[in-house]
């Protein structure tokens, strides 16, 4: 099976590198320079990895086919994926991005928006919540905050800290989205840890 391991972003100096966002717990592990990933597209691949270092908190991936800037900004948006047979014996506590994509968002009975994609960070996992008016909103997925994932039934349970959402948008005022802003700074601030149902990969 295939695994997608991360996002390819833009292009790092001139030497072909590129930063890309990481989508797995385990990224010493999968870009050991010598790797061969699967590409999405599959014309801009497959790729080896030629070398893999941090820039702070960004990774910064070389490929042995890509040699130049150019060549590396063909590569933006590209996705990246490992060839596995194996699974970790703690998969029934992660989720993966494609599993959580397209679920409803819940405050209670109540639908805030829908699972737009998950952020895998050095720290913690990042849920994107896209509201019915198109905002993003970024939820720490951690199990104090995301208490329950309901696949089966397509929905997340999200207990987010006051003012993190707007649900009584008629109300809300100006004061009421900075308000959510520095919620929502706060929640990113406030959790160090992962949720046992994390990213996987």
């Amino acid at each position: 099976m295939q695994l997608q391991v991360a996002r390819i972003g833009k292009p790092h100096g001139i030497r072909g590198e590129v930063t890309v966002q990481v989508l797995t717990d385990a990224p010493d592990d999968r870009f050991v320079p010598g790797t061969e990933l699967v590409v999405e597209p599959a014309s801009a691949g497959p790729l080896t990895v030629l070398s893999a270092r941090w820039n702070k908190d960004i990774l910064l991936l070389a490929f042995e086919e890509i040699e130049t800037r150019n060549e590396a900004e063909t590569l933006r948006g590209a996705k990246l994926f490992i060839e596995t047979e194996e699974l970790d014996e703690d998969d029934d506590e992660g989720w993966y991005e494609h599993e959580l994509v397209g679920l409803e968002a819940r405050v209670g009975s109540q639908v805030v928006g829908k699972i737009s994609g998950l952020n895998t960070m050095p720290v913690q996992d990042l849920l994107v919540v896209e509201t019915p008016d198109g905002k993003e909103i970024l939820i720490p997925f951690v199990e104090q905050i995301v208490p329950e994932v309901n696949v089966e039934e397509g929905y997340v349970l999200v207990t987010p800290p006051a003012g993190l959402f707007e649900i009584n948008t008629d109300d809300s005022t100006a004061e009421d989205a900075e308000t959510a802003g520095e919620a929502e700074a706060e929640a990113g601030e406030a959790e160090s840890g992962r949720p046992e149902s994390g990213a996987k990969a």
